[in-house]
């Protein structure tokens, strides 16, 4: 009788979950129910496999509203039945145009119209729902006509009372007002709720053809739905053997390309993967992932394979990825093997600029009824949550701020708090909206539509309404199409080094810049600004600690750096291993035979399986499911266990000591959810160098690519800087040398306009246009002729030295600005065919201090240009120990005064402290460590100079100062200002700092990392 429940996928109107809406159905003695969630099918693949494990009969249709207006119910008779639905709601949602009131010709579906809504005449699939309160009015005439075609209805949207309040909270919520100003309308009827089956039955006893016309109804639909059927399009070339013939012959021919005519154990890698990818029906996978990288290569386009994909030999001769598997001992069955029901999943990264081409493509090739992207649910978030709902109750801003902004404990106590946090306590987890994947395509061989229907973020590409979980549950695959501004760096580094030196550098050509020597040393040294993945401070940090100077060490770095294995103590130990390989025993000769490159240390998702298969002697497969199992991905205590047990099992039948086994599966339990694939740090690497070998032999048009991407770690003021000690001589923005970008030539750089903050982006763009249309602005009266720009642009442009060009100072220019603009009208801006000469007037000397320019370009730019920051210093104190010695101050007290360029925020067992960076006077980075104690005394102010006092530790060759004390130090007055003026001081906080902040628990000490450094002594030894 259950024909219209809504779950909490209703958006901001349902309250229940899922599963608990099934649960309560149960437990009222309900033999079948219908989910009808508001405009989407969100939910109906885990409704359908809850109902069928709780013995229910599940219906799965949609309700269609237009605003808060309730048009029809929609149920599927069959599975074609949900396509037609999803049809009907996605062409509207694509137009973007209401729903009409009446539903189309369906076919295999059921519409069920409310009274108030119902047309004068019904179609064969067409009903009347009536809801218990308007049983009473089937006596009147125009009704009692109509009981044929009427069922009952009584709608599902909250349990309880307390979830009806809530429901009203979020409607109110979603209409963005008060609750106290809800309409009626707005929100549903009280009686929304289940109740006993037999309850139910007895409100529409006076009117047994309802309850006949119901069950009717029901007995029709017979949705089904089989999971574990892949879903993507199936083959590439129509057919599975033709799939295979083309697979292998790209695989061969890429055989020849990468390894040549001779190589037997890249032949016989090939033979096994191809084997495995036909038996698990994945060739047409492989084959649309390399139509797409094909595609983008005759684009000119730079791409990056990484992710477990890289593990594959076929991935490699295809051209997917650019990470040889034989050569860093990748295994295949990470990626793909018979036992993993999971499907390939390969990570592919283009430009940010380009990435969209790449989507159009894809939606173009394959068709757009084939393919969308991936939905994802965003849930409402603890400070959502509590400014959400406390903006209904009417809280005024500064509660709201409190709220969001505290923990809960910090709260007052009153009544509507309370109420807040009783009410915002039930809304956690809740879906708040749909959104788009960010990477995640769907390709189905039906049409999409047939399982989902389509929403159009504003974005521009369609979505399906359901998440990844659910994709990879009813059968799709994915194909991660991501982007990043590393590559956009390589990508723009490689067009201007042709631009301005006349250079074609292949980088796609690994083997240049993979342990290049220049390379290395730089990489050893922590020269690494502006690379992908290198340049953070911790990175840096580690690179000079390590003294990396290869490949395979990056490879290793790349991954110790990433939070989990950190937190498992797994870097310290590295570290100390890697400068002290003497000063350890290799656990066991396994780990010495199988993890030497690393030290005996499982650094890497790999080695979990290494030490499964060669140790405990498991198949590589089930190495595999252990690591999974391990690393949350489909874990479950049963499964861990059966693995657990099967371990132990193979290692007794090796004869291995259960004391000693029993540490290595510790061991194991302990890295396994932390480590990071070695595959997908490979890649990272790879990448890694080549920005890096762009860094060291073309640096200024290095950094001009990376300022032109909009950065990567650091802010825009720390790339400038790092092109002047490139050599780079940067300029102010100029209108007749900038573009929207930062030009380049030879070693003069023009800072681009966008970077201007203040001059509206329409306006940049017709600054460049109009001086390539018709040439250089020859004075400042061509410029107001040629663009339309006001006042405030134009002064703008003066105080920054755009018109520099012209000869005049900025105080000569603003007076002329301000004499031609306040006689200017817009009409007299067109060309001119005998342009009047600019009449001169003769001005008294307008002198102007070298420092405003600075202070101008503080305020503008966020950071000086024709000075650095401390020549704006009241002191002309530089510090007494530069950044290049600090290495020969171990255990030493050093004074320096240096540049905050970012400080990170990391929690400890005693309290929060801060790594910060700096730049010194000679304009060298390095570090230093904050700890709770002085940070309450002495802590960071902002962007600007500090002070700073501290002792040095060289750790591992790697120099950082704990400080003790620290100050920021003034800058003179702003001479735009009188001295006296409170503006005149004002400008420096106008200086940035990069300040991260880290969300986690404080990492282990060293004493509890749990890694023994000798071997073990057993009872059989």
């Amino acid at each position: 009788m259950y024909l219209n429940c809504h779950s909490f996928h209703s958006l901001r109107y349902g309250t229940i979950p899922v599963s608990d809406l099934v649960s309560m159905g149960k437990s009222l003695g309900v033999t079948a129910m219908a989910l009808t969630d508001i405009n989407t099918v969100t939910g109906i693949y885990e409704f359908y496999k809850v109902c069928r494990e709780s013995d229910i009969k599940p219906l799965v249709g949609m309700e269609f509203r237009e605003g808060n207006a309730l048009l029809y119910i929609t149920l599927a008779k069959s599975r074609s039945g949900i396509g037609e639905i999803n049809q009907h709601r996605t062409r509207y949602n694509l137009e973007g145009a209401p729903v009409p009131s009446l539903a189309p010709d369906f076919k295999e579906v059921f519409v069920i119209y409310p009274m108030d809504k119902a047309p004068d005449s019904l179609r064969e699939f067409e009903y009347i729902g009536v809801r218990p309160e308007e049983v009473s009015l089937l006596i009147r005439p125009q009704w009692k006509d109509r009981l044929e075609k009427m069922v009952v209805l009584q709608p599902v949207t909250f349990r309880t009372k307390a979830e009806y309040n809530l429901h009203r909270i979020l409607r109110a919520i979603d209409l963005n007002t008060l609750g106290s100003k809800l309409a009626p309308t707005d929100y549903a009827k009280a009686d929304e709720m289940m109740i006993p089956f037999q309850d139910c039955i007895n409100r529409y006893s006076r009117y047994p053809e309802l309850l006949e016309n119901t069950n009717s109804l029901i007995n029709s639909c017979n949705f089904e739905y089989t999971f574990g059927v892949p879903r993507n399009k199936k083959h590439y070339t129509g057919k599975r053997e033709t799939d295979l013939e083309l697979l292998t012959a790209l695989a061969e021919q890429g055989l020849m390309r990468r390894y040549g005519s001779d190589n037997d154990a890249a032949r016989a890698r090939v033979e096994k993967e191809l084997k495995v990818i036909d038996e698990l029906g994945f060739s047409g996978y492989f084959l649309i992932t390399w139509d797409i990288v094909r595609y983008s290569n005759s684009m000119g386009f730079l791409h990056i394979g990484r992710g477990s994909g890289a593990n594959s030999i076929i991935a490699y001769c295809l051209g997917i990825t650019d990470i040889c598997p034989l050569e860093l001992d990748l295994y295949f069955e990470r990626f793909l093997n018979l036992n993993r029901k999971s499907p390939p999943d390969f990570d592919i990264d283009w430009s940010w600029k380009e990435r969209d081409v790449i989507l159009e493509y894809i939606f173009r090739r394959y068709g757009s009824d084939h393919v969308a992207f991936c939905g994802t649910n965003v849930e409402f978030k603890y400070k959502s949550i509590f400014r959400e709902v406390g903006k209904v109750f009417g809280l005024p801003k500064e509660e709201l701020d409190a709220l969001s902004g505290t923990a809960m404990d910090q709260h007052d106590k009153n009544e509507v708090v309370r109420l807040v946090h009783r009410y915002g306590m039930m809304m956690e987890k809740y879906p708040n909206q749909r959104s788009m994947h960010s990477c995640g395509i769907l390709i189905s061989e039906d049409p999409i539509t047939d399982f989902t229907a389509l929403e159009l973020p504003p974005k521009g590409f369609p979505i399906v309404q359901f998440d990844m979980h659910v994709a990879e549950e009813i059968g799709f695959d994915k194909f991660d199409i991501l982007s990043q501004r590393g590559i956009g760096h390589i990508d723009e580094s490689v067009r201007l080094i042709k631009k301005n030196r006349g250079i074609d550098v292949d980088i796609r050509d690994t083997s240049i810049s993979k342990d290049e020597a220049a390379c290395n040393e730089y990489l050893g040294q922590g020269k690494t600004i502006g690379c992908f993945y290198i340049e953070s401070p911790a990175m840096r940090g580690l690179l000079r600690r390590l003294k990396c100077n290869n490949y395979k060490t990056l490879v290793a770095a790349s991954s110790i750096i990433r939070p989990g294995v950190a937190q498992s103590g797994m870097m310290k130990e590295y570290i100390f291993r890697h400068n002290y390989p003497d000063k350890f025993e290799y656990f066991h000769p396994v780990f010495e035979e199988q993890l030497g490159e690393t030290y005996g240390i499982m650094v890497y998702q790999e080695d979990v399986i290494k030490i499964a298969l060669h140790y405990g002697g498991l198949a590589a497969a089930d190495g595999d499911i252990l690591r999974r199992a391990m690393s949350g991905k489909g874990r479950s205590k049963a499964a861990l266990q059966k693995v657990k047990d099967n371990f132990f099992a193979s290692c007794a039948a090796k004869g291995h000591p259960e004391q000693l086994s029993a540490e290595i599966y510790r061991q194991i339990e302990s890295f396994a959810g932390y480590s990071f694939c070695k595959a997908h740090s490979a890649s990272y690497a790879v990448e890694s160098y080549q920005s890096l070998y762009l860094k060291v032999y073309y640096p200024i048009e290095f950094m001009v690519a990376v300022i032109n991407n909009q950065g990567g770690f650091y802010r825009t003021e720390v790339y400038v800087h790092e092109a002047r000690m490139s050599g780079a001589i940067i300029h102010n923005p100029c209108v007749n040398k900038s573009e929207v970008e930062t030009t380049l030539y030879g070693k003069e750089v023009y800072l681009g306009f966008m970077h201007l903050q203040g001059l509206q982006g329409d306006i940049a763009k017709t600054i460049v246009e109009e001086r390539f249309a018709h040439g250089d602005y020859v004075c400042l009266e061509d410029f107001i002729n040629r663009v339309p720009i006001g006042i405030e642009g134009l002064q703008l442009l003066i105080y920054i030295g755009a018109f520099r060009c012209t000869g005049k100072n900025k105080n000569e220019l603003l007076v002329t600005a301000r004499r031609i603009m306040m006689n200017f009208r817009p009409e007299q801006r067109q060309p001119q065919l005998l342009p009047q000469p600019v009449r001169e007037y003769r001005l008294p000397e307008l002198k102007r201090s070298p420092f405003e320019d600075a202070f101008d370009e503080i305020e503008l730019l966020g950071f000086p240009v024709s000075v650095t920051p401390f020549n704006l210093l009241k002191t002309s104190y530089r510090g007494d120990v530069m950044a290049r010695d600090l290495v020969h101050y171990h255990k030493k007290q050093v004074r320096m005064l240096a540049y905050l360029v970012s400080r990170k925020h990391v929690p400890t067992k005693m309290g929060a402290m801060y790594f910060g960076t700096w730049i010194d006077a000679n304009g060298e980075f390095f570090d230093t460590a904050h700890f709770t104690g002085s940070l309450k005394e002495y802590p960071f102010k902002g962007g600007g100079c500090y002070l700073l006092l501290g002792t040095v530790e060289v750790d591992y060759h790697f120099p950082t100062i704990t400080i003790s004390k620290m100050e920021k130090m003034p800058f003179i007055p702003d001479p735009r200002y009188r001295e006296s003026d409170v503006e005149s001081s004002q400008t420096q906080e106008r200086l940035r700092e990069d300040v991260s902040m880290t969300q986690r628990a404080p990492y282990p000490q060293e004493q509890e990392i749990g890694l023994p450094r000798h071997k073990m002594k057993t009872v059989n030894s």
